[in-house]
């Protein structure tokens, strides 16, 4: 029997790019969405919409940075819907630079907001996800999860650490709670835009020139979640046609 689509998705990140695209893509498909990000107009716009359009999205301004903002989102997933059937661990940043630059305040940004952050969202519902018994947590990793660039070391330092962790959660999970990474190549968001580096912004526009919508992630996040309750999609890698690394 086809198990039945997850009815609450906590989206982090989701005030513009592939978290915005998932929360209406989602919503869409019947999911109620709890909107997380820092940017609370943003969310107020978008999940006004998704109610006009009949759907069902609530919204808090959260810093994933920060663990008891992501547990408050959680906290108001289950007060509002009684439960969180998916997280889509969405945000994340990416400042690229060499090394030598030793931009150390971008680094640790990396880290902060891509790791730490990805953790506290974890933290924050799993201990639902046990409680219910089951869940399915979707964390954002990157061609970067694989492979590393120049500019880029610290960016996929992070990514590859997403990939380890949510590798992790499903190995400690088999069974109760389904764990999927999404590894996109470039993708049309404002992600790009936090690259400071004059040359490596330059370099990173050119690679950026064929990148895809981000509602082709939120398609594929929607097919993980989606699937009957005994398969798991562990990973899936999406690039544009035309990108070749």
């Amino acid at each position: 029997m086809p198990r039945r689509l997850p009815e609450v998705a906590v989206v982090t990140g989701a005030s513009s790019g592939i978290g915005a695209a998932t929360a209406r893509t989602l919503a869409d498909e019947g999911f109620a969405v709890v909107l997380g990000a820092r940017r609370s107009e943003r969310l107020e716009t978008l999940a006004s919409d998704i109610v006009r359009a009949g759907g069902n999205a609530t919204f808090l301004a959260t810093d994933v940075t920060i663990p008891g903002e992501v547990t408050a989102l959680a906290d108001l997933a289950v007060a509002t819907y009684g439960r969180i059937d998916v997280l889509v661990a969405n945000a994340g940043v990416m400042p690229l630079s060499p090394l030598r630059a030793l931009r150390v305040a971008e680094w640790e940004r990396m880290v902060d907001v891509n790791v730490k952050g990805l953790l506290n969202s974890i933290a924050a519902v799993l201990p639902q996800m046990e409680a219910q018994g089951g869940g399915h947590i979707v964390t954002l990793g990157s061609v970067g999860s694989h492979l590393v660039a120049p500019a880029a070391a610290v960016y996929c330092g992070t990514k590859f650490a997403a990939w380890a962790i949510t590798e992790g959660l499903r190995q400690e999970s088999a069974g109760r709670i389904r764990a999927t990474v999404i590894s996109p190549g470039a993708v049309a968001t404002e992600l790009p835009d936090g690259v400071a580096d004059p040359d490596v912004a330059a370099a990173t526009r050119a690679f950026y020139a064929d990148a895809i919508d981000a509602d082709a992630v939120a398609r594929a996040i929607l097919y993980a979640v989606n699937q009957p309750a005994e398969v798991a999609v562990n990973e899936i890698i999406l690039r544009p046609t035309a990108q070749a690394f």
